[in-house]
């Protein structure tokens, strides 16, 4: 296996990617979320890439504009379609013999995938999409309760309780508030799910169960068959066996491309 560096035009403004090399005929493209660097934090995203390509699938990651090597304005995750755009149309220009691509993206990438209505790949995979409106003020209610929920369910906060440790005055309002505080959907979340519907491609949704961005989307967003929870995992996926739990996901998605051009 070996990577390549490269740029791209990305409407004016040059792009810096990276590629993974591989032989198979179905690749996978990674959309950061946030300001995140290609390479993901820590590194993550260049080690994830590394892996998937030893199993025989090309990767290509890249900094959006205004991010990283990339030149030009950063315009959020709202303005990242024609960056993920440009960055398939070279993905399919350096590995001309590519038949498939999965795009995959965490937080608000997987947020720009959906909005962008998978944005011309053949599955996505959406990891943890995030869901909060700009004019959001506080907490979400999916995150309010969250907390108290961890709160009940450690032993060390009844201790405190039962010792005096904790203000019963400022307890109740905010057990109050988690009782009380609604679902619904989000404008985004509703944004986000009048995009992504009329997508033909597979589509899955990866939530850890330990973050909240995660848990607001599953609250927002309702049930949906097509999603998978790894209880034990934070936002980044950051645990060895949460990550292999991940690559685990990707692969099976990348799989099931590979059989669905087989069977022509």
């Amino acid at each position: 296996m070996s990577r390549r560096h490269f740029t791209f035009d990305c409407e004016g403004e040059t792009c810096f990617g990276s590629l993974d090399e591989a032989e198979g005929r179905v690749g996978l493209l990674l959309v950061s979320g946030g300001n995140e660097l290609r390479s993901g934090a820590f590194g993550g995203q260049a080690r994830l890439a590394a892996h998937i390509a030893a199993k025989g699938y090309p990767v290509m990651r890249y900094d959006r504009r205004g991010i990283g090597d990339s030149s030009g304005k950063n315009g959020g995750f709202r303005a990242a379609g024609p960056d993920i755009a440009a960055a398939l149309t070279h993905f399919r220009q350096i590995c001309p013999s590519l038949s498939r691509i999965v795009g995959f993206g965490n937080c608000d990438a997987a947020s720009a995938l959906m909005l962008e209505g998978g944005a011309g790949c053949d599955g996505v995979l959406l990891a943890n999409p995030w869901t909060f409106d700009e004019d959001d003020e506080g907490p979400a209610p999916a995150t309010i309760r969250a907390r108290y929920a961890e709160k009940i369910r450690n032993p060390r906060e009844w201790l405190r309780l039962l010792s005096g440790g904790v203000s019963l005055r400022k307890l109740l309002p905010g057990l109050r508030s988690a009782v009380q505080a609604g679902g619904g959907e989000s404008t985004l979340s509703g944004e986000m799910r009048s995009t992504i519907e009329g997508f033909k491609g597979n589509l899955g949704f990866i939530i850890a169960g330990r973050d909240r961005t995660g848990k607001a989307f599953l609250e927002s967003w309702g049930k949906d068959p097509r999603t998978s929870v790894r209880a034990s995992a934070d936002h980044a996926f950051s645990d060895h066996s949460d990550m292999e739990w991940l690559l685990d996901q990707l692969i099976c998605a990348l799989d099931e491309q590979a059989r669905q051009f087989d069977m022509g």
